[in-house]
C-alpha cells in the first residue's frame, strides 16, 4: 500500500501524492499522520457521548494532534506514534465512563505497536467512509479547516487561552466524519467550520495581544550584525518570548524568520536590544538560508522542509513540530520556561550570521492600527487617492506559478493598496511600491492567523462608509494557499460573506467539479488567471 496525500496545494502533478510528499514526509510517515487522524475522530465519538460539555483536556489534545498533521510540521515516526497513543490513551478513558461503547470501528479499534498502527492505516482515514466522491471531498473540506483551526486554537492555548466552543466543535465535527452524511448536512457543516475558524482566530487575536500588546508600525532591519545569532522559525511567540529572555545578557542575538517576522510589531518583543532582526524569506528557502545563518535555528511549528546534513546539528525542534534525528526542546513545565540552553551555548560557539541583504520591512498594520489610521484611509478613499484595497493574505510555496502574486503587486496602479497576512508577502513585500499619502502600498497585519485582522479591517471599513454589504467596499480578494490553515482562513471568509474570492495558483485538488462548482455559484470562488486579465478585473470591482 502506497500513501495518498492531497491536503497541499503543491501535491506531485495536482492530483496527490502517492510515493513520497513534496513536502518531504514517506509513506510511513504519511500512513502514521493518517492513523492519528482516525485516532482522534475515535476520541471524538467517545467525547460526543459524555454528559456534558467537552472537558477541556480533550480539546486540547485533539488540537495538539491535529496539528501535528498540518503540513510540514512533524517528520519525526516516534513523536507521531507517542502521540497516537496518547490519543487512544484518552479515548479509552472516556471509553471506560460509558453505559452503551460507541459500535464505530474508529472508536473501537485499539493498536499498541507502530506495525499495528501501519497495518491499521490500511482503512483509516477518510478515504474509507464514503464511496461519494463528492461527499468525500466536503469531508476533506471540513477536516482541513479543523486541522487548520487546531493549529490557531494550539497556540492560544500555549498563552492560556481557551474557548470550549471551539473544543465542542472539534467533537461535532470529528465525529460527524464517521457517519454518512448528505451533501447538505456536509455543506452546513463546511459553514461551520468557517464559523468557528472566525472564533479561533479571534481568540489567537486576544491571546496575543493581550499578552504583548497590540502590533505597532514598525521598520524591521533585514541585515546582520557581528555577534552570534539564533534563528527561531514557525509561529509561536511564547517560544520567543522564552528564548528572548534567555539570551539576554549572553552576546547572543536573536534573528526572527519567515512567519516569524511579526512579532517585531509586539511592543512586548521591543524592549529587548538582542532581538535586531529578521533574516531570509519563506519557509521554502529555509535550507539555503539556514546553511549561510550559520548559528542555531529553533522550529517552533510548521514550515519544515527535508533538512540538509550541513546544518542538522545546528536544527531544534519544539512544540508540535518534529524531524528525525533533530533535538526536541521539552515542553515547558506549568508556570515555567522551555529550556533553549543548549542553543544558547551551541551560538555561543558559532560565527555570526552570513548577511544575505541590508535593508528593511515594515509591517504591523493589524486592525487596531489601521483602525487607528481610519480617518486618513477613508480620506484618502474618498478624495480618489486610494481607488481600490487588493487582499494579497495567505501562503507562499515553491512553485513558479507562485510569480504571478509578484507580478501583481508590480502591476497594480499606483492608486491601490495590498493588504497582506502570511507568508505570501514574501513575494512582493520587499518591491519598493512607495505609498499613498504616508500610507504605505503594502500594509502587512501578520502572521497567516492574521488573516482575522483584514477580515476586522474590511468590516470597520463597511461600517465607517454605511455600507450594507461588505461586499460593496472596493476591496478584491486574491489569496493564495498552500495547506491546511490556508483553508481555514479561506472558510471564515465565507462564513463572513465574502464572495468572488480568487484562489490560487490551483484549486485545491479535494475539490470535486461538482463541490467547485458549488462554491463558484454560491460564494464566486474562482481560479486565478492572467496578471494583466485578473488586475484588470480586481480595478473594475469584478
Amino acid at each position: 500500500m502506497g500513501m495518498y496525500c492531497n491536503q497541499c496545494q503543491e501535491s506531485v502533478h495536482g492530483s496527490g501524492c502517492i510515493v513520497r510528499g513534496v513536502c518531504g514526509k514517506d509513506d510511513m510517515t504519511a500512513k502514521l499522520q493518517d492513523v492519528l487522524v482516525y485516532a482522534t475522530e475515535g476520541l471524538a465519538l467517545a467525547a460526543e457521548q459524555q454528559q456534558g460539555s467537552v472537558s477541556r483536556n480533550v480539546g486540547q489534545l485533539i488540537s495538539e494532534s491535529l496539528f501535528v498533521t498540518v503540513t510540514n510540521t512533524n517528520f519525526d515516526e516516534d513523536a507521531i506514534v507517542a502521540q497516537i497513543r496518547k490519543t487512544l490513551a484518552l479515548r479509552d478513558e472516556l471509553k471506560a465512563t460509558l453505559a452503551v461503547q460507541p459500535d464505530h470501528d474508529v472508536a473501537c479499534w485499539t493498536g499498541s505497536s507502530k506495525d499495528e498502527f501501519l497495518a491499521k492505516a490500511e482503512t483509516s482515514g477518510l478515504e474509507s467512509l464514503s464511496e461519494n466522491e463528492d461527499l468525500q471531498s466536503l469531508k476533506s473540506l471540513v477536516l482541513f479547516g479543523i486541522k487548520g483551526l487546531a493549529a490557531y486554537t494550539d497556540h492560544a492555548a500555549v498563552l492560556g487561552y481557551h474557548d470550549d466552543e471551539i473544543y465542542a466543535f472539534y467533537v461535532k465535527g470529528l465525529a460527524a466524519l464517521t457517519k454518512e452524511l448528505t451533501a447538505d448536512e456536509l455543506t452546513a457543516l463546511v459553514l461551520e467550520t468557517g464559523g468557528v475558524a472566525v472564533k479561533a482566530m479571534a481568540l489567537l487575536d486576544k491571546a496575543n495581544t493581550e499578552t504583548y500588546g497590540q502590533p505597532e508600525i514598525t521598520t524591521v532591519k533585514t541585515g546582520v550584525g557581528k555577534n552570534p545569532g539564533i534563528l527561531i522559525s514557525g509561529h509561536d511567540l511564547r517560544d520567543l518570548e522564552d528564548l528572548l529572555k534567555q539570551t539576554e545578557g549572553t552576546g547572543v542575538d536573536v534573528y526572527t524568520h519567515c512567519e516569524m517576522l511579526p512579532a517585531h510589531y509586539y511592543p512586548a518583543f521591543k524592549k529587548y536590544s538582542h532581538f535586531v532582526g529578521n533574516y531570509g524569506g519563506s519557509w521554502w528557502s529555509q535550507d539555503r538560508e539556514f546553511e549561510t545563518f550559520n548559528g542555531p535555528i529553533l522550529m517552533t511549528t510548521n514550515c519544515i522542509v527535508p533538512v540538509r546534513e550541513s546544518y542538522r546539528n545546528r536544527m531544534f525542534t519544539t512544540g508540535m513540530a518534529g524531524y528525525p534525528g533533530l533535538k526536541h526542546i521539552a515542553a515547558r513545565p506549568e508556570g515555567g520556561q522551555k529550556d533553549f540552553s543548549a542553543l544558547v551555548e551551541l551560538a555561543k560557539s558559532c560565527p555570526a550570521p552570513k548577511e544575505l541583504e541590508n535593508g528593511t520591512i515594515t509591517g504591523g498594520f493589524a486592525h487596531n492600527q489601521v483602525i487607528a489610521l481610519a480617518d486618513k484611509v477613508v480620506a484618502a478613499v474618498k478624495s480618489g487617492a486610494i481607488k481600490r484595497f487588493v487582499v494579497m493574505a495567505g501562503c507562499d510555496g515553491r512553485h513558479k506559478s507562485r510569480q504571478y502574486y509578484t507580478d501583481v503587486a508590480a502591476a497594480l496602479p499606483d492608486n491601490t493598496v495590498i493588504l497582506t497576512a502570511g507568508c505570501a508577502k514574501y513575494r512582493y513585500n520587499k518591491l519598493e511600491l512607495g505609498d499613498i499619502g504616508g500610507i504605505p502600498r503594502v500594509l502587512d497585519a501578520g502572521q497567516c492567523n492574521d488573516s482575522y485582522s483584514l477580515a476586522v479591517i474590511a468590516l470597520k471599513l463597511k461600517e465607517v462608509f454605511e455600507l450594507d454589504d461588505i461586499n460593496d467596499l472596493p476591496i478584491s480578494f486574491d489569496i493564495a494557499w498552500y495547506e491546511q490553515k490556508a483553508v481555514t482562513v479561506l472558510l471564515a471568509l465565507l462564513f463572513l460573506g465574502v464572495k468572488g474570492i480568487r484562489l490560487g495558483p490551483t484549486l485545491p485538488e479535494f475539490l470535486t467539479p461538482n463541490v467547485a462548482a458549488v462554491l463558484v455559484e454560491k460564494f464566486g470562488i474562482k481560479p486565478i488567471g492572467t496578471v494583466a486579465a485578473d488586475v484588470e478585473a480586481m480595478m473594475a470591482g469584478a
